[in-house]
């Protein structure tokens, strides 16, 4: 994988896009009191949220793209947050509010699209390992829990 195949992705774009305008429409407007706490959440919550893309789609099993996609939807919604906290603040003006508001509910409907392709697409379903992939709730440690396995009498 390289950048170049990474910005073919729609919805890492639109989530890189979304991350720049936080650090360059909304943290300069933060007082400085705001430095190293909302500042900092804003920066990790908007950075998370292309880098989580990112690194699902570096894994090729859709199994890890979709719960590495979940992970960015819920960074996405943690910025929000904070964004409807500053807004209340009243750190930022109305309009950009509303604006990254609108490019959040956009992301989201990116995400869950591709949410939907990857699970009807099936990505990687018959390459070896597959089957191997820990699923949601399982340990990826240990893959036989028969009382046997683990010891128990």
């Amino acid at each position: 994988m390289s950048v170049k195949s990474l910005e073919t992705l729609e919805v890492w774009k639109k989530a890189k896009e979304f991350c720049l305008r936080n650090y360059r429409e909304v943290l300069p407007l933060l007082p400085s009191e705001e430095k190293w706490n909302l500042s900092q959440q804003i920066r990790r919550s908007s950075s998370s949220i292309p880098a989580n893309i990112a690194e699902g789609y570096g894994r090729f099993y859709y199994q890890e793209i979709i719960r590495f996609c979940y992970i960015a939807r819920g960074s996405l919604e943690e910025t929000l947050s904070h964004l409807v906290l500053c807004a209340e603040l009243k750190y930022l003006p109305k309009p950009l509010f509303d604006s990254l508001e609108q490019d959040g509910e956009k992301l989201t409907q990116l995400i869950n699209g591709y949410i939907g392709y990857l699970k009807r697409s099936k990505q990687g379903q018959n390459e070896p390992g597959a089957s191997h992939i820990a699923r949601e709730g399982e340990s990826p440690y240990i893959t036989d829990l028969s009382e046997d396995h683990i010891g128990i009498e």
